[in-house]
């Protein structure tokens, strides 16, 4: 059961500020890997963590092994720890251990010495077989051998203090061990102690955790000095929200790993944790601005995948193949550009896809058999600058569904932008305008040139206007009939040399047809959508 009491947290809406962030990735990451980090990977981690941001990264267990030992040695003497970067070292309350630690830490700069023991219930009557007493003079056997290590090894140090399985253990008693420690460190304001509180094994949901944490901070000895930290495993798939409520009770400090590597389910996901407080407007203090490359560099390191879905990071996380997502989406980002709100507030995208490096073509507007004109009208617009007009968008969106349904894949950018041009834009295979010409007069005349599968033909009609006119010598000279029922053009770029593209809609008598037209001069781009149109049709 919850402390009594102790549910102060529930009052609380949301997190303010971002907590101190411990990465655990070169410790607990890597023992949880199949085949843990060679000394070089692990230099090539600690360089991509040390870009994200962290300012304390635990690197190892230096008397676990050679490697553990030499990758604490190697940062310390090549001068790779950044001022500002504190590392930590995990040590059981064992002298022969402490003292290899200390060894491997001789003259780091600034380090944290992170002592634990187990106090549950079930590791004291199953493991150990000890009573609490025995078990608190464990704990403070290692903070007294901790603290005179410091004192004659050369370096800057800290002290934390962790009850592993903290969450089987009495909180009572939990307490009792962590005040004892605290008792022999004597923390101060310039010298605070970190007393950490993991949930080594999910045992229960995230408020009577975030309860046990509220009691610890109301009733932990010298609790100005005293930094409370958390450690959350994910066995219940609950670790991003015992976070969340444990820092809501009090906590001051997350230790976790990028995307939640770890023992058996996971350590909590950082990269979880500092989004979802970017998303409610509180600066995380880590910077995660180019996540796919961190996302590749731990895949190539550590040989884990990060799932499709796995929030933020994951490829499809932002992806819309849904036309009615995509719709919505399209309509938000053109609202926005037109409104230019406080707030990120566009459907179905929690955050700005940007902010983590990720892209709208290719990242979000993803494009299969089940989407629509909305999100292939505004890919094709985005990426490529074509605005086709809403009736075409929706004929356009059918076709390139068909293709997708027919094939069974997902259709990149460029092979829609294929498929468009191949279809619409300058189709002369049939009919092709060689040459036209207009007189002024009370209107337009046009003389139109044309081949019709490579036969010459010869046109001549007065009308409103120069597509209209020379719309009126096509049907004409080729004896057919349809309607021009829209028309739109626009530059394809900025600048006066740029390409201009035309769209025309035909009516015939199977329904209405479309083509487009790209060229220099505007004249020469709509009636090349025109015979781009009739091409696409049975007209001839």
């Amino acid at each position: 059961m919850p402390p009594a009491d102790c549910f102060d947290w529930v009052k609380k809406d949301y997190i303010d500020k971002a907590p101190r962030w411990c990465s655990v990735d070169l410790r607990d990451g890597n023992q949880a890997l199949i085949i843990p980090m060679s000394l070089e990977e692990k230099l090539e981690f600690w360089d991509c963590l040390v870009r994200a941001g962290f300012k304390e990264i635990e690197i190892g267990f230096p008397a676990a092994s050679e490697t553990e030992y030499e990758f604490c040695r190697a940062l310390i003497e090549k001068n790779l720890i950044p001022d500002d970067v504190t590392v930590q070292v995990l040590t059981q309350s064992r002298e022969h251990i402490i003292a290899r630690t200390f060894e491997a830490l001789k003259g780091v700069k600034n380090a944290v010495v992170h002592l634990y023991n187990s106090t549950s219930v079930a590791q004291r009557e199953q493991v150990f077989r000890k009573s609490k007493e025995e078990i608190i003079e464990i704990a403070r056997f290692g903070a007294k051998l901790c603290r005179e290590y410091g004192e004659k090894t050369a370096g800057n140090f800290r002290f934390e203090y962790s009850p592993e399985s903290f969450t089987g253990t009495e909180p009572e008693f939990a307490l009792e061990v962590c005040n004892a420690v605290i008792d022999i460190w004597q923390p101060s304001a310039e010298n605070k102690v970190i007393i950490n509180l993991p949930v080594t094994v999910a045992e229960s949901m995230s408020h009577v955790y975030a309860s046990q944490i509220e009691y610890m901070c109301k009733n932990i000895k010298c609790r100005e000095n005293v930094i409370i930290s958390l450690h959350p495993h994910n066995d219940r798939g609950c670790a991003v929200a015992d976070a969340e409520l444990g820092i809501l009770a009090g906590a001051d400090r997350i230790e976790g790993t990028l995307f939640g590597n770890g023992e058996r389910t996971g350590n909590v996901d950082i990269v979880t944790l500092a989004m979802n407080m970017m998303s409610h407007g509180v600066d995380p203090r880590l910077d995660f601005s180019s996540l796919p490359e961190i996302t590749k560099a731990y895949e190539k390191l550590t040989g884990m995948s990060v799932y499709e879905r796995q929030p933020y990071s994951g490829e499809l996380v932002f992806a819309a193949f849904s036309g009615s997502h995509q719709d919505a989406i399209a309509k938000g980002m053109k609202w926005r550009g037109e409104k230019n709100p406080e707030y990120w507030n566009v459907p179905y995208l929690s955050i700005d896809p940007m902010d983590v490096g990720r892209q709208y073509d290719g990242d979000v507007i993803r494009i299969n058999s089940q989407s629509g004109k909305g999100g292939i009208g505004y890919l094709m617009e985005q990426k490529y600058g074509i605005d086709m007009p809403p009736e075409m968008r929706e004929s356009f969106g059918y076709y390139i569904k068909g293709i997708s349904d027919k094939n069974h894949k997902e259709l990149m950018p460029d092979e829609i932008y294929a498929a468009f041009k191949q279809k619409y834009v300058n189709n002369f295979s049939v009919l092709d305008v060689t040459a036209a010409h207009f007189k002024q007069n009370g209107g337009k005349t046009a003389q139109i040139t044309m081949t019709v599968n490579g036969r010459e033909v010869y046109g001549e009609a007065h009308g409103n206007g120069r597509l209209d006119s020379s719309s009126d010598a096509i049907k004409k000279a080729l004896g057919i009939e349809y309607s021009i029922n829209t028309y739109y053009e626009h530059a394809l770029e900025r600048g006066s040399k740029s390409k201009a593209v035309a769209y025309v809609g035909i009516d015939t008598k199977d329904g209405p047809v479309w083509g487009a037209g790209v060229h220099e001069d505007i004249i020469d781009a709509s009636i090349n959508a025109l015979v781009s149109a009739i091409n696409n049709s049975t007209l001839i």
